[in-house]
């Protein structure tokens, strides 16, 4: 059993989130490696692939969805889960009590789910930093404007526990046994 954890981000923190996802799996003792998207040709030496991308506006990122539709008689085959990251912040609730997570689901997922069965799908909050070089100028400037005040916090909001305990559920599925702890 090898599991891909491929994925998408434009900053970092989402292969962040693929990397520690793959080394827990290890550490559960599945064996598992993280790759950016771009760079998987081919999901066949895997049995189960773990998918996911920042997402902004709503949207996964283009290379994550192009992936899904390239792969997506291989992903059929396979046991797959998805992820997506992107809201920052640590507050569950937005200012009209919705939940952010849930309301944070990129569009594609309802389509993937449809397509490729995932055993789940999960929405972690992300990390933005930005000072970073991978920040480009519009973000820069979006920043600044007036109307986003607040709406893009600097920092890294990502749950780790959160994250450990759904690769564990990932390694106890895989495994054939419902996790205990």
């Amino acid at each position: 059993m090898k599991v891909l954890v491929a994925y998408a981000t434009r900053h970092g923190s989402t292969a962040g989130i693929a990397e520690r996802i793959a080394g827990r799996l290890v550490n559960d003792g599945v064996p598992a490696e993280a790759l950016p998207v771009e760079k998987v040709r081919d999901v066949s030496p895997y049995d189960a692939v773990v998918l996911g991308s920042a997402a902004y506006m709503g949207r996964w990122l283009r290379d994550a969805g192009a992936f899904a539709k390239r792969q997506r008689e291989a992903l059929q085959s396979r046991q797959i889960w998805l992820f997506s990251s992107g809201p920052l912040g640590r507050d569950l609730v937005d200012k009209d009590g919705k939940n952010v997570l849930v309301n944070s689901r990129p569009k594609e997922f309802g389509e993937l789910q449809s397509q490729l069965k995932p055993k789940d799908t999960r929405v972690f909050f992300g990390a933005w930093d930005p000072s970073s070089p991978a920040v480009g100028i519009g973000e820069r400037l979006m920043r600044l404007a007036p109307v986003s005040t607040g709406a893009l916090p600097s920092g890294d909001f990502r749950d780790w526990d959160a994250i450990d305990a759904w690769a564990d559920d990932i390694a106890a599925t895989l495994k054939g046994s419902p996790r205990t702890t």
